[in-house]
């Protein structure tokens, strides 16, 4: 998968402190990429934007 451009925001529910954080690069055509900010050379996990926008909906506020 080549995520050359791909630009990484910290995910605004993640806290303050260096715990457990995500990072999300939506800015690629057709995928949402979201990994691990303490790994970012780890894993990746891929969305179309229409399952990640069910995955946002469904754990807002939780």
């Amino acid at each position: 998968m080549d995520l050359t451009g791909a630009r990484w925001r910290k995910s605004t529910r993640s806290g303050n402190d260096a715990g457990a954080c995500v990072e999300v690069a939506d800015n690629l055509p057709g995928r949402v990429h979201v990994r691990d900010s303490k790994d970012p050379a780890g894993g990746v996990l891929t969305f179309t934007p229409q399952a990640w926008r069910a995955f946002v909906t469904a754990t807002a506020g939780r």
